[in-house]
């Protein structure tokens, strides 16, 4: 029975989501000099590492991932033994970790070709040698009844444990998809987020005065660029996720059949052997020794499932625990680029920077000072203590600044600058204080929507620092090998040894079934032969 199962396809099982979430950004282009390595935004190793012009010597060395669990023979390399670790586009991984389940492909070719042959010689047999005499021994119709109700069982035994085992694998497999795919959309809502803050700091404007026409522009243009590259996740996620659940539900479905057509030839050779009826047990072996040689080829395909999913599992472990080192994962999840992650970085930084300046130049210029009635429209009477001034994360070269005493921060603004906010009328179209304060609802209001973005944007900085450093994908697999792995590896051992037992047991089920059918046919033809000879002794004589 032919299922739609592809091994590569279970190896890329982890990779295909984080393919997508790692180089989303690759596209960008970057038209700024990079910001200084101690603010976080890159780190000096991979700044070095991805300007081969600079003369410096940094540890660029490679790290073979899983190297002991895929130290196997090489059929590609005159059976040496395989030395390149876990990479799934090295085909001599392929080799080495494909020769693991030669033994039952093997067996699943020798029992194709050589019961095979049996069924034709004795096909033959029963064609042009027919024999008019027929030995019986009682001692071999016992043995291979007890031994037909003995494979039986194990047959049955094999077929709850492939059941149970596939609804396990499935559902592991399923919980650790949605987790992947819960991940990719975390990552497309901030990238989506961070946009909309861009976005939402063009429309901030404190007493008429707003951000910069250039700044706007440079908003304009990440903003396309974020919000493409969240789309393009997105849609690979879905596609890539749907792809692998279709996959995923056929394989449940595959081993559902197999398990139950195997449970019910046992069921029905067994009932058919014990009533004698020759003709539909010879039907049940062959259909038996066709299905046989499928369920021995799946249960090659599952033990190389089973270590290629352990390789994969030990690669990621390993990989989370060597940063620094160049290893065959990095080819096929490459983390976002210097240049992505640096503009990202950069416009939040001057968009943040730009919006606290924009508040603090209010407070400073029109908020703190004492006007005269004639210097409308900076005058709207203002009156009592000074407020103070919002604290700038950033310096004006945009490295980190430490807040000064006296200043508000993002957290607490609105609550300290609400003690400065006055009760106001309109007078001549003008908002004016009728009490003490320094800034009208409608500025304070202002003002608040202008902490509130530059607080949004300054949030996502960790973020976009983690997607250029590859931490949110290290921590991502560093939650699915201690959480998904054991299950995933646990379980698809479940099946092959299910899918070993019932193909084992059915097989030697098929010879009981031939071997209890002839003996119970000899034994009846002997009962009738005595039948029809009265005063002969109790059993033929030329039973053995």
């Amino acid at each position: 029975m032919a299922l739609p199962i592809s091994p590569p396809l279970f190896a890329w099982f982890l990779l295909m989501l984080f393919l997508p979430i790692s180089s989303s950004h690759v596209s960008f282009q970057i038209q700024r000099t990079p910001i200084p390595e101690n603010d976080g935004l890159i780190t000096w190793r991979r700044l070095v590492a991805e300007s081969p012009s600079m003369n410096i010597s940094v540890d660029n060395s490679s790290f073979v991932l899983a190297a002991d669990r895929t130290y196997r023979k090489d059929p590609l390399d005159d059976f040496k033994k395989y030395t390149g670790g876990w990479n799934i586009s090295n085909r001599h991984y392929w080799a080495s970790v494909g020769f693991t389940a030669a033994p039952l492909f093997t067996i699943a070719l020798v029992w194709f070709v050589v019961f095979g042959l049996v069924l034709l010689l004795a096909c033959l047999c029963y064609c042009c040698c027919r024999r008019q005499s027929y030995s019986y021994s009682r001692t071999a119709y016992a043995l291979s009844l007890i031994l037909l109700i003995l494979f039986t069982c194990a047959a049955i035994v094999g077929c709850i444990l492939l059941y149970n085992g596939q609804g396990k694998f499935h559902a592991s497999t399923t919980t650790t998809l949605d987790y992947v795919v819960g991940q990719a959309n975390f990552t497309v809502d901030n990238l989506r987020n961070f946009s909309t803050s861009l976005a939402a700091a063009k429309a901030v404007g404190v007493d008429r005065v707003f951000l910069p026409s250039n700044v706007q522009s440079n908003i304009d243009e990440i903003q396309t660029k974020l919000n493409s590259s969240a789309n393009d996740l997105a849609n690979r996620t879905l596609t890539n996720s749907k792809n692998i659940r279709d996959v995923l539900n056929s394989v449940r479905l595959g081993l559902i059949i197999v398990a139950a057509a195997m449970l019910l030839l046992a069921f029905l050779g067994f009932l058919f052997s014990i009533l004698g009826w020759q003709f539909l047990v010879s039907i049940l072996v062959v259909i038996g020794w066709i299905l046989v040689t499928g369920t021995f080829i799946l249960c090659g395909i599952f033990l190389l499932l089973h270590n290629v999913v352990a390789d994969t599992c030990v690669a990621m472990d390993e990989w989370v625990t060597h940063p620094h080192a160049h290893t065959a994962l990095d080819d096929i999840l490459p983390c976002v680029d210097v240049a992505t992650a640096n503009e990202s970085l950069y416009r939040g930084r001057e968009v943040t920077f730009q919006l606290v300046n924009l508040v603090n130049q209010v407070i400073v210029n029109v908020s703190n000072g004492n006007f005269p009635p004639s210097a409308a429209p900076l005058y709207y009477n203002q009156s009592g203590p000074l407020m103070p001034t919002l604290c700038n994360p950033y310096t004006q070269d945009l490295n980190n600044r430490t807040c000064s005493a006296g200043e508000v921060d993002f957290n607490n603004a609105s609550q300290v600058w609400r003690q400065y906010e006055c009760r106001s009328a309109v007078v001549s179209g003008t908002e004016i204080c009728t009490t003490v304060g320094r800034v009208t609802p409608t500025i304070y209001n202002q003002m608040n929507a202008a902490v509130s973005v530059s607080s949004g944007i300054y949030q996502y900085g960790p973020f976009l620092v983690q997607l250029e450093d590859c931490t949110f994908v290290r921590e991502t697999f560093t939650a699915i090998h201690d959480n998904n792995c054991p299950g995933l590896e646990k379980y698809v051992k479940w099946v092959y040894v299910g899918l070993v037992m019932v193909s084992g047991a059915v097989m030697l089920s098929l010879i009981f079934w031939l071997l209890y059918a002839r003996e119970r046919r000899h034994r009846m033809r002997n009962k009738q032969q005595f039948m029809a000879r009265p005063g002969q002794p109790p059993y033929p004589l030329h039973e053995k």
